[in-house]
């Protein structure tokens, strides 16, 4: 593969199975086409669909991106892990990390111009993988207070709800006699691209809040990537 993607220690990486070992075979390659991105699924023949990921997350509905950490490789890397893995929910608490970690460092270099990645290397980064999980709704039930994209998203530390469709999350924090309410994109680490945000009091109602900042990021039209 070409990019620095971490390698895992013997004592980290499973021991492969017959299915595991039938899908170390699998290989794809990513190469452009008049400027276009092209990825293909090498050992199966055919082109790796960009709309089975977008079902998913809601990333770059104009295709894939790599080698930087954005909205395009953010859907490369969904489409990666759900085609290599077959497993939605696997691909959605992983691929943000597996964006930073491995398709950001993909490179199209070399006489072919394109960049080669296996499913034994896939399994290898994987393995090293521990940050970056991304939250996962409560059983995918909506909550009668919000609208029906939104969720309640489970976390010990703080209350986080989270849009089904696209990448946004609002953030409950306290404070020592006020709350902070942020609207954000959880983009490369947790919650670090806030679009909106509100700190209103104790006694406040958080729920028109929280209401508010859900109607807000359904209203927002977010600007098309820039061609990297």
């Amino acid at each position: 593969m070409n990019g620095n993607v971490p390698v895992a220690s013997s004592e980290s990486v499973p021991v492969a199975s017959p299915v595991q070992s039938h899908r170390d075979t699998v290989e794809y390659v990513g190469f452009r086409v008049d400027g276009q991105a092209v990825v293909l699924n090498l050992s199966e023949h055919r082109r790796l669909p960009l709309e089975r990921s977008l079902d998913l997350v809601n990333h770059s509905p104009s295709g894939f991106e790599w080698g930087y950490s954005g909205s395009g490789p953010a859907q490369l890397a969904c489409a990666l892990l759900l085609d290599y893995y077959d497993d939605e929910q696997f691909a959605r608490e992983h691929y943000i990390a597996f964006r930073n970690q491995v398709v950001s460092q993909l490179e199209c270099d070399g006489e072919a111009a394109c960049w080669h990645l296996t499913g034994e290397e896939i399994d290898t980064a994987m393995a090293t993988l521990t940050d970056d999980v991304v939250a996962l709704a409560d059983g995918g039930r909506p909550s009668p207070s919000l609208p029906e994209n939104w969720r309640t998203v489970s976390r010990p530390d703080r209350r986080v709800f989270q849009r089904a469709d696209r990448d946004h999350y609002i953030v409950l924090g306290d404070g020592s006699d006020e709350w902070l309410v942020v609207l954000c994109s959880q983009g490369d680490r947790a919650y670090p691209a806030p679009l909106a945000h509100r700190t209103v009091a104790e006694d406040a109602d958080l729920e028109q809040v929280i209401q508010e900042l859900t109607e807000e990021s359904n209203d927002l039209i977010e600007p098309p990537e820039e061609e990297h």
